[in-house]
């Protein structure tokens, strides 16, 4: 499967920002709705938010709404993942992945590598 690429992870305090990226082929970009999914060590992987294509439908988590925001640039084949007033239940590996708005990570397609995102108290 098309591995996509993330970045934008690191260590910060409770209260501050991060923003991830995740870059994937113009393919996969201009066709496909996309998500981020988090996974804390020994945790199940858990939805964060999903965007359509067109960006006409966004999606948020419970637990990461109104903190943090969901966007893509199609013509620069990027997704974005603001994070502000960050906790540190947030503390996770950070995935984007592509084929879907659903919260289920089983029915997304292609998966990236991951990005590590750690919250300090």
């Amino acid at each position: 499967h098309v591995q996509l690429v993330e970045s934008g992870g690191g260590l910060v305090q409770a209260g501050g920002s991060l923003r991830l990226s995740c870059a994937a082929s113009e393919r996969i970009f201009s066709n496909y709705a996309m998500g981020w999914f988090r996974q804390a060590p020994g945790k199940e992987r858990e939805f964060v938010a999903s965007i359509s294509w067109s960006s006409s439908r966004i999606y948020y988590a419970d637990s990461v709404k109104g903190r943090f925001t969901i966007s893509r640039v199609n013509a620069k084949n990027l997704l974005y993942l603001q994070m502000n007033s960050l906790k540190p239940e947030d503390t996770a590996v950070y995935y984007c992945a592509a084929g879907s708005v659903a919260s289920s990570w089983n029915e997304y397609n292609y998966w990236g590598q991951g990005t590590q995102v750690t919250v300090s108290s």
